[in-house]
């Protein structure tokens, strides 16, 4: 939800700043002449009056989404100036899981300025931005919404002249007069082309501005905690920020992302960080305008510039020329002229220029350290080492690219190769284990190909082996800097893992090395359902004894100079989720964790969790701080990976603000629970026996409505799950294959659609049942769940996810898409079930909590209560048009079905936004 990060805000504030921004909507549509449209805005405290509303209005729906827009801006702006009154009043101490508190909690542990300096380098976050099909907005709108919620901070300022003033509220009105006028949806389904310049967009503008402010803010807390600050000095010497993408590069279902565009996005990324770091030098070089004459640098500094120019010819001739006397911008001047070109970014290497982005960070340096030389440490500090950190971050790639394909299609690929060989044998899918490791043992004791490089042994081939093709001459040109990993979607056998050496192989990136074969890119298992994280120590265990895998961590530590092996695992959040519901989800990815890490440990190797969550609760979303507190002790050490995906992405991070606090919630958590669990050792909780009994317990009733006779019918007709299937949310096919399953289905149109429908299944169904059952059977345990609850903090994110989740449903609005399900006996029987199942879990969240929800769940309770009114509106209007489309359909009368479309999938989008999700 989009409030899940808002931990406090001033709801007085909140309530006069939407009322004004409705004011300024009503305004825009009333000089329009859509006066009746004006009247029937959710103003905060007016009761709507359904029979004024014109039925399946596609304006209305439109001015509604624009409504919960703003809304969520006022939501942002109310939460950014609470926690800066607090800051200003109190100390940045008392706002909740930040810096100062974070590092306030290390002291009172005993540790001391010089102990988490120490740490703070090996800290390090990084978010995976993706692309999946869950961000309905076009980048003109996003763009359009970052305009206005600047425009509107502005408004906050007291000291704005009234010229100013009266300047700005008219441009806010602008901006909303042109959001109105522009289609809020894509009519067409987005390219790849569309969802990267997006990914871009964040890349290159929103992250490299928030840098320097998170960096402020740690040294500012830092300080205010009574830390020496000379323990923290060095620019770098602060927790790293690194990012990856998917877009591109993810192949899962996804036919579009072809070898090409795999090329183009690796291509585009490096052009963006060369871009980015020639702008940030030629800012640079504007700050450093020091003469020679009134202040001379150190002869040292004076012979590097002067042995780089000559060096570099008439390239260093020209940067030396552009900046007499004036030392400092000369240096960065030949910095900006040793960037890659156009040309090397083709081509290759050439003279003088930089290879490696470590070798511009070192250049920085050297020009940090001969400014502090000659007592200029204030402009070392403002200027350069804001650079530094951009450098760092981004580097010559802005985000490394992950290769993600499913372990069928590589079966698949693998028996094309065998059948293009020769083999008579060929069908490698049907093998048993054993013989498909000994096969590939065999295989991958000699580097012989199964086929020649320029021949086609099929399709599935073709494409894996491209995109492999793509990564090893990137990989030989720039080096492996841009390249993530290459990741395995349901993994479900240590063969599934191998199968990818053997594909390297083919194209030439597995390589032979003293110590045996060597893939210098990481194979990452990816454990997505319930069975395939209980079997995922297992499997991971096979794949680390292999020799490959053990040369092939060693060679990547050394070259990225890490002290240990470090070996990555992804786990899904979603698929667990829709496979067993939330409790059996989020106890079943617990315990996997504490398991891997210790098979990682047992083969000297650092596990390193890339966590693939969504954007609801039931795709693994929920508050930060008590996600990275919920994880098992010792599973992080200082390293998260994890995914923001589809409208997350501008929920989080779109505006200023919000993007620097949801960064610092990660930095700080995730450096605050790795120093805890350094000392300390995770003696086994004892409700973990309980938790596991509630799991099994939640997932058996979940099953069985799963599983129930009519429940796909039931499914697909009492949520809006056809029209999400036709909606242009993403590039991305709704189902891996294309076959009518609930397997088939991915996990984000299945929380999709049970969320437009107000349901929200799998966020709380089967919780209810279990708890009661312990309370029936186990009243012990349960006393004891209740004592633990805000003690023990995985049990507190599961249980305040399911309060969350329970409380966002609207049993009315469910029922009313209920009755579109045709066969009345089936209908009776899911709503009854559903209904019955929903009472309970709220009843056994209640008492876990010791009181009534709405005192309990405040925040969520009020950001429902503020939308409220008007997502009633919109579901009416919704369910009336999914059910003339559907007849249309029915009949095959295509052409009026087509025309009720857009509507039909704006009022998916306008819901979304009072919703502040999709999937």
């Amino acid at each position: 939800m989009v409030s899940a990060n808002i931990l406090a805000l001033d709801v007085d504030q909140l309530n006069r700043d939407w009322q004004w921004m409705l004011s300024a909507l009503q305004s825009v549509l009333q000089r329009g002449g859509d006066e009746k449209l004006a009247e029937l805005l959710p103003v905060p405290g007016c009761k709507l009056d359904p029979a004024k509303a014109p039925a399946d209005s596609v304006q209305l729906t439109q001015a509604y989404s624009i409504a919960f827009q703003l809304l969520s801006m006022a939501e942002q702006s109310s939460a950014a100036q609470f926690r800066d009154r607090i800051e200003s009043e109190s100390g940045m101490a008392d706002l909740p899981a930040l810096w100062g508190e974070s590092l306030q909690q290390l002291i009172d542990r005993g540790w001391t300025a010089d102990m988490i300096a120490a740490e703070l380098p090996s800290m390090r976050v990084e978010l995976v931005l993706t692309a999946h099909p869950t961000e309905a907005k076009r980048a003109t709108v996003l763009a359009h919404h970052r305009r206005l919620f600047r425009r509107f901070q502005l408004r906050h300022q007291t000291d704005l002249p009234p010229w100013r003033r009266s300047e700005n509220e008219e441009a806010i009105e602008s901006v909303l007069s042109i959001l109105w006028r522009t289609g809020e949806i894509y009519l067409d389904k987005p390219d790849l082309q569309s969802e990267r310049r997006n990914v871009m967009d964040y890349l290159t503008v929103v992250f490299p501005k928030a840098l320097q402010p998170l960096d402020q803010r740690l040294r500012q807390a830092w300080r205010e905690v009574g830390l020496s600050e000379k323990a923290i000095a060095d620019p770098l010497a602060l927790p790293r920020l690194t990012f990856g993408t998917w877009v591109g590069g993810d192949r899962d279902g996804h036919p579009l992302v072809t070898p090409e565009v795999t090329e183009e996005t690796l291509m585009q990324l490096r052009r963006g960080a060369v871009e980015l770091m020639r702008e940030e030098l030629i800012q640079l070089a504007r700050l450093t305008s020091v003469s020679a004459y009134w202040l001379p640098p150190t002869s040292d500094f004076l012979t590097r510039i002067a042995e780089r120019a000559q060096a570099m010819g008439p390239a260093g001739a020209a940067a030396i020329a552009r900046n007499p006397n004036e030392p400092w911008r000369q240096f960065i001047n030949l910095m900006l002229a040793s960037l890659p070109s156009e040309k090397t970014m083709n081509s290759g290497k050439e003279q003088h220029t930089y290879q490696r982005s470590r070798e511009l960070l070192a250049d920085l340096r050297c020009l940090h350290e001969s400014l502090v030389a000659v007592d200029l440490g204030d402009v070392a500090t403002s200027a350069v080492a804001p650079t530094m950190r951009i450098a760092q971050t981004f580097g010559f790639h802005l985000a490394v690219l992950d290769i993600r394909q499913n372990s069928a299609k590589h079966d698949t690929a693998i028996e094309q190769l065998l059948r293009a060989a020769g083999m008579a044998d060929w069908k490698f899918a049907s093998w048993d284990e054993d013989k498909r490791m000994k096969f590939l043992n065999e295989e991958l004791a000699n580097s012989r190909p199964l086929t020649h490089p320029d021949s086609s042994a099929g399709e599935e081939a073709d494409a894996v082996l491209g995109a492999l093709r793509v990564v090893t001459q990137y990989r030989s040109k720039h080096g492996a800097d841009g390249l993530g990993a290459l990741i395995v979607s349901m993994t479900r056998k240590t063969s599934d893992l191998l199968a990818v050496y053997l594909l390297a192989r083919e194209v030439g990136l597995l390589q032979r090395t003293e110590s045996g074969a060597v893939c210098p890119l990481p194979v990452v298992p990816l454990f997505e359902t319930i069975d395939d994280l209980e079997r995922s120590p297992e499997i991971y265990d096979g794949f680390l004894q292999h020799p490959i895998t053990r040369n092939s961590l060693t060679a990547i530590a050394q070259r990225e100079g890490a002290t240990a092996p470090v070996g990555q695992v992804m786990i899904g959040y979603s698929d667990s989720n829709k496979d067993g519901g939330i409790l059996a989800s989020l106890v079943g990815l617990r315990h996997a964790q504490r398991k891997l890490t210790q098979v990682a440990r047992s083969h000297g190797v650092r596990a390193r969790f890339f966590h693939g969550r969504g954007g609801t609760i039931s795709r693994g979303a929920g508050p930060t701080h008590r996600f990275i507190k919920s994880l098992p002790d010792h599973t992080i050490a200082g390293d998260m990976r994890l995914t923001e995906q589809g409208e997350t992405i501008a929920q989080k991070y779109a505006h200023e603000p919000t993007a620097i606090y949801n960064l610092e919630l990660f930095l700080a958590g995730v450096t605050r629970k790795s120093l805890a669990d350094s000392r300390s050792e995770e003696p086994d909780h004892p409700l973990e026996p309980t938790l596991v009994k509630l799991a099994a317990w939640a997932r058996t009733t979940y099953h069985e409505l799963l599983h129930s006779d009519g429940f796909v019918e039931f499914f697909r007709e009492a949520t809006p799950i056809d029209a999400i299937e036709q909606s242009r949310i993403g590039s991305r096919p709704a189902r891996r294959t294309g076959q009518q399953t609930l397997d088939d289905l991915r996990a984000i149109p299945w929380v999709f659609s049970w969320g437009q429908a107000r349901c929200y299944l799998s966020g709380w169904y089967g919780v209810g049942t279990a708890l009661k059952k312990l309370q029936t059977e186990c009243p012990d345990d349960f006393d004891a769940v209740k004592e633990a609850l805000r003690d023990w903090a995985p049990l507190h994110y599961l249980i305040s996810n399911v309060a969350t989740s329970v409380t966002a449903v609207d049993i009315e609005v469910m029922k009313q898409y209920a009755a579109l399900v045709e066969n009345p006996a089936l209908r009776e029987r899911f709503v009854t079930d559903i209904e019955t199942q929903w009472k309970l879990a709220c009843e056994m969240v209640e008492a876990v909590y010791g009181g009534p929800m709405e005192s309990q769940r405040p925040n969520v309770q009020r950001m429902i209560a503020l939308r409220s009114e008007g997502l009633r509106l919109l579901h009416r209007q919704q369910i009336s048009l999914l059910q003339r489309w559907r007849s249309y359909n029915k009949m095959g009368e295509h052409t009026q079905a087509d025309a009720l479309l857009p509507a039909l999938l704006l009022s998916v989008n306008a819901i979304a936004s009072g919703l502040g999700t999709t999937g």
